[in-house]
């Protein structure tokens, strides 16, 4: 392993946070600028372009006939952003979860999910199925923007004192905050290009199959950009765009990289069955899990950000296991589905009641 490898990996990790840290200075600021609130900015300026990694290697693999990696990429960054990234930024702080991504954006991308779900059965995602979900993003899009301009106004005087700009003035005009933004996409995307390149060499270089590498290092690696964007938003207060950029990441995955990657793809996206039994419903779930842990409380707590990042080391393990045909599968699976979850569900269930029936009572 030469050292130069090393070296991109380091220089990979540097580029991201510095990306990171200057694409939400931008998207903030501009955010103020234009009357839209920081949630709509990080669910569409910060996740599209913080996804640019995940659409590059999809199309660039949907183009070279490998649609495994194309679609495995989709769906194993969908379940990183939303069980490590989430799950990490709320470690470092809670995140409040505003009443929008409740009604409207987590709805959507459950819904999303499934209907991805439902054009695979057939093994295929193909042309017709790529402009519907395209359509989709493009519609999801302009309704955020919209509703983010109706309600201006309100979140005005709300953004002024976190956003202001009084201790930096430079951050007001308005080619600072253009130039920030596309320097943090750069840096993002190039740094995510090292780091994932120097991964996968150090990881041949130390005999982990390519299989492990692709499930694994090439979904995580891609996703690298939000986690920065999403752990220096929450380091810095900004917690509107440190779950607006997870939320708006998935979706831009499930309906404009899927859909853009079966548009360009002759004869559409294969999708293997391996994934339709098991990676698509994993990547379901957890959309799903989203909505009690919501919903209780508008937060995401430190205990619930460790119970997500639990859960993706458990998925990890379980790919490991089952690549490697390990004796420990049954065993980890009978624990995991009839013990772990059920717990798990049982919990969250709980939290959401009694935190309605809190609700009720203050009402009261």
């Amino acid at each position: 392993m030469s050292t130069s490898v090393i070296v991109f990996l380091i220089l990979g990790l540097v580029l991201l946070v510095a990306g990171a840290d200057l694409l939400v200075r931008g998207a903030s600021r501009l955010a103020l600028r234009f009357g839209i609130s920081p949630l709509v900015i990080g669910l569409t300026v910060v996740a599209f372009g913080t996804s640019a990694p995940e659409l590059a290697v999809s199309v660039q693999s949907g183009l070279a006939g490998q649609s495994g990696i194309a679609v495995g990429n989709i769906v194993g960054s969908n379940i990183f952003n939303v069980l490590m990234v989430l799950g990490l930024a709320a470690i470092i702080t809670p995140l409040v979860v505003s009443q929008q991504l409740i009604r409207i954006d987590v709805p959507l991308v459950v819904a999303a999910s499934v209907l991805l779900w439902i054009m695979a059965f057939d093994g295929f995602i193909g042309l017709f199925d790529g402009l519907l979900l395209t359509a989709g993003i493009v519609g999801y899009t302009v309704f955020a923007i919209q509703q983010s301009r109706k309600e201006s106004a309100a979140i005005q005087a709300e953004y002024e004192q976190e956003f202001g700009d009084e201790k930096s003035p430079w951050l007001a005009r308005l080619p600072v905050q253009i130039a920030l933004i596309v320097g943090g996409l750069t840096l993002l995307v190039l740094g995510a290009s090292w780091l994932v390149d120097s991964a996968v060499t150090i990881a041949r270089a130390l005999g982990v199959s390519e299989v492990i590498i692709g499930l694994t290092i090439v979904a995580a690696g891609t996703s690298l950009p939000e986690l920065a964007t999403s752990v220096v938003a929450a380091l810095r207060g900004e917690r509107d765009i440190a779950v607006g950029n997870v939320i708006g990441s998935c979706l831009f995955n499930l309906l404009g990289i899927a859909g853009i990657a079966a548009l360009v793809t002759p004869g559409g996206l294969e999708v293997a069955a391996s994934m339709i039994r098991f990676d698509i419903p994993v990547m379901v779930a957890v959309a799903l899990a989203c909505l009690p842990i919501f919903a209780a409380g508008h937060l995401i707590r430190r205990w619930q950000g460790a119970l997500f990042l639990g859960y993706y080391l458990a998925y990890v393990l379980y790919l490991v296991l089952a690549t490697t045909e390990h004796v420990a599968l049954p065993a980890f699976s009978t624990a995991m589905l009839g013990f772990v979850l059920p717990i798990t569900v049982v919990t969250l269930i709980v939290l959401l009641v009694h935190q309605r029936t809190s609700v009720v009572r203050d009402e009261q």
